[in-house]
Formats: C-alpha cells, structure tokens, sequence
C-alpha cells in the first residue's frame, strides 16, 4: 500500500514547517493568545544569546589570564 501523499513527498514536509511556522505567528500576535512581551521568542532569544555570550566571554577572559599566568612561570 502506497504512502498517502497531500502534494509531493519533497513539497509536504515544506508545506508542514510553514504551516506550523504560520501558526505560531498567529498565536503570538493574536491579541487573546499573545504571551507578554517578556515571553514572545525573540525577546527569549535575545536573553538566551546575551547569556550565550556573557559566559563565552567569561570562559574566553578565564582562559587568557590562566595563559598569561602561565607564561609568567616560563618565562
């Protein structure tokens, strides 16, 4: 029995992410739906990358101090 197909294998998984896409869109400006402006994504994102980024520069900054120390004993 063959697979049920809506338009073509390569064309469903397409129409399906920008379906899903579309409606989360929706959801988010819906104003009955919409979350508060501190939980939308981007304003996640943007939280989740500064916090990405603040600890790379962390470890970053935690790095080039042990190097420095370190070629203060060799040298």
């Amino acid at each position: 029995m063959p697979t049920p197909v809506l338009l073509s294998r390569g064309l469903d998984p397409v129409l399906g992410i920008f379906t899903g896409c579309f409606a989360y869109y929706l959801h988010e400006t819906n104003p009955r739906t919409a979350p508060p402006p501190d939980k939308q994504l981007a304003a996640l994102v943007q939280w989740k990358w500064a916090k990405w980024k603040r600890e790379r520069d962390e470890k970053l900054n935690a790095l080039e101090r042990e190097a420095e120390a370190s070629s203060r004993v060799v040298g």
